[in-house]
């Protein structure tokens, strides 16, 4: 709390301090009486302010008392609720670690359960399998019989399993003779799909062929039409070019000319400029023209101010 002292005695002293006396005829208050009421009311406001000054002093002290009070208040708040978090903190961790714990368990527990159930499945699978083979086991005994009578008749084979690889093997054979079998059939469908599409391509591309002579032809008769006209366009063009060649050497000569001309006025000989280079004898023709033009101008104003400078001299000359 930022109190300013000047601002609050100059307050009190203003609204409470000050006591307007009566007004007083000057004829009858001497000089040592108003002295005296001066001295008094002085005493009587240094006295008022002492009072006033002790008054905000002992005020100023409780509230820094209470203000103290209220910090330490504040600070052993403070502490109570850091402990407090802290406490809930603690109790949060243990409560996750429970919770974590239990879940991981209750994982655990659901991994053996279906580990359990798949081993159950599996020894009815196995099972079943053993169900399966002792009915095949049963289903195939005739055979075995009809086996070991035939080779007790014949003398090619000796055992059992050299019937069977035979029969493997003549299995094998027949379903590779088939496996060839389909692929040439399969082959053979090939090549007559790609040679009938070989003929529609071919049969394609000849009626193309004719189509584009035929347009070829036409094209031709176009193109010869077209030269005639052109060949007529050139001789034009020649006999235009040779008119426009002798109008263009006369300029060029013209131009060679005037370029003299100005060399022998300006009494200077360019040497940078070559007699073929039209375009820069041009561009020294207009140089010299522009510059000639410029004085002509300047020599007119120049006579014009004569002339009226000497009329000038002579009105004057006359009014004398």
């Amino acid at each position: 709390m930022t109190l300013n002292l000047e601002d609050y005695f100059s307050t009190v002293f203003e609204d409470k301090l000050l006591v307007k006396l009566p007004e007083r005829d000057d004829d009858q208050v001497t000089g040592a009486t108003r002295m005296l009421e001066k001295r008094r009311e002085m005493k009587e406001v240094e006295q008022a302010l002492g009072a006033q000054k002790e008054e905000f002093l002992m005020k100023m002290e409780s509230l820094q008392q209470r203000r103290d009070e209220l910090q330490r208040k504040e600070f052993q708040l403070q502490e109570a609720l850091l402990k407090f978090d802290k406490f809930l903190k603690e109790n949060d961790t243990k409560r996750s670690r429970a919770v974590k714990k239990t879940k991981e368990e209750r994982e655990v527990n659901n991994v053996k359960f279906k580990e359990l159930m798949g081993f159950q499945e599996e020894l009815e699978q196995v099972t079943k399998q053993r169900d399966d083979l002792l009915e095949m086991m049963n289903k195939y005994k005739p055979f075995q019989k009809y086996l070991e009578q035939a080779l007790e008749q014949g003398e090619q084979f000796q055992e059992i399993r050299e019937v069977i690889g035979r029969h493997d093997t003549l299995v094998s054979l027949y379903s590779h003779l088939v496996d060839i079998e389909i692929f040439n059939q399969d082959k053979v469908e090939d090549i007559r799909s790609t040679i009938a599409r070989n003929k529609e391509t071919k049969n394609n591309e000849i009626l193309r062929y004719n189509n584009e002579l035929a347009h070829l032809q036409t094209q031709l008769e176009v193109e010869r039409s077209n030269a005639v006209m052109w060949e007529q366009k050139w001789q034009k063009i020649q006999s235009t070019a040779a008119t426009k060649t002798l109008l263009l050497g006369t300029l060029k000569m013209s131009s060679y000319n005037l370029f003299q001309l100005v060399q022998k006025h300006l009494k200077t000989n360019v040497t940078s400029v070559a007699d073929y280079d039209t375009e820069s004898q041009l561009d020294r023709i207009a140089t010299f023209v522009n510059d000639l033009t410029h004085i002509t101008r300047e020599i007119k104003e120049q006579e014009k101010r004569e002339s009226a400078e000497s009329e000038q001299v002579h009105e004057d000359g006359e009014e004398q």
